[in-house]
């Protein structure tokens, strides 16, 4: 007697494998609502956009501890310092609304660039280590270190970009990362070809970091031009989708390290805050490099 056959399966595929669909009106819906309130933030700047690199921040690092399965006591007291040292710190070093500016012989004043104006930034910077490096050897976790660093940086440097440029730079960035990950997705999916990083993460191509890049280039270059930002932001578009994709890259290592498809479920069709973000934290931290080796003084 023959054995009867098996039950063909009613389990959906799973991301990143053949026949897997996305709930794209849902993904869509939720990134217009992420990208609206982001920009309202961006366009008032101040407190409003600190606030909200406060949040995402502490969201971000409480991904990452559960990720690494980190003890939630550890994990408050990291938020804690997170939020002490971004809101509290970027007060003390650059004050919301003290903007250095200098005045033109037609009267008008501008923003002014020096190599002062990103010194305070160091500071920020050490001292995100300094913190990152107790935190590990307190809590025996070294994750828990690096996480805080990783996460502390890239918040920092967007609020030093805000309040030394103001906000078409940030719409600048923000732009050259929703493009590159916009378009990166959609020739990914219609060109398809070889892997990227077959191991690392199954689902992203050479073709969508083609796309991505030659997307952010475009948009980046139009973006520059609308906020008057000049050379060499007109250019670097592209190179910066390839330093938002390593971004991707990366935490697309931690996370199948980890064990998990993705770092969190609180937005709906994209998982965590940190897969939103981790392109934007590499972009945040090479732009904010641009300004401080001088290559842009407004």
């Amino acid at each position: 007697m023959s054995e009867r056959p098996p039950e063909p399966t009613t389990a959906p595929p799973l991301a990143g494998t053949p026949g897997h669909v996305p709930d794209l009106p849902t993904r869509f819906a939720m990134g217009v609502l992420m990208i609206a309130v982001a920009s309202v933030a961006i366009w008032f700047g101040s407190w409003p956009f600190r606030i909200l690199i406060a949040i995402a921040a502490a969201i971000t690092l409480a991904e990452w501890s559960d990720m690494h399965r980190i003890a939630w006591p550890w994990t408050w007291l990291a938020v804690a310092l997170l939020a002490l040292l971004l809101l509290g710190g970027g007060e003390y070093l650059y004050p919301a609304g003290a903007i250095e500016t200098v005045r033109l012989s037609s009267g008008e004043e501008m923003w002014a660039i020096d190599d002062g104006t990103f010194a305070p930034a160091w500071y920020a910077m050490a001292a995100a280590v300094a913190t990152g490096l107790l935190l590990g050897l307190a809590s025996r976790r070294p994750t828990l270190g690096w996480g805080f660093v990783y996460v502390a940086i890239p918040s920092f440097a967007l609020l030093v970009l805000s309040w030394a440029v103001g906000f078409g730079l940030i719409f600048w960035l923000m732009i050259v990362t929703w493009a590159t990950d916009i378009f990166a997705y959609f020739a990914g999916k219609s060109i398809g070809g070889p892997k990227l990083a077959p191991r690392v993460s199954p689902a992203k191509t050479w073709a969508g970091l083609i796309g991505g890049a030659v997307g952010a280039g475009v948009c980046g270059w139009f973006a520059a031009d609308f906020f008057a930002l000049g050379a060499p932001f007109t250019w670097l578009g592209a190179p910066m989708a390839a330093i938002a994709q390593g971004g991707d890259l990366y935490e697309s290592w931690v996370k199948r390290r980890c064990g998990v498809k993705d770092s969190g479920t609180i937005l709906p069709g994209h998982g965590g805050v940190l897969d939103r973000i981790d392109g934007l934290m590499a972009v945040s931290v090479a732009t904010l490099a641009v300004l401080m080796a001088g290559l842009w003084t407004g």
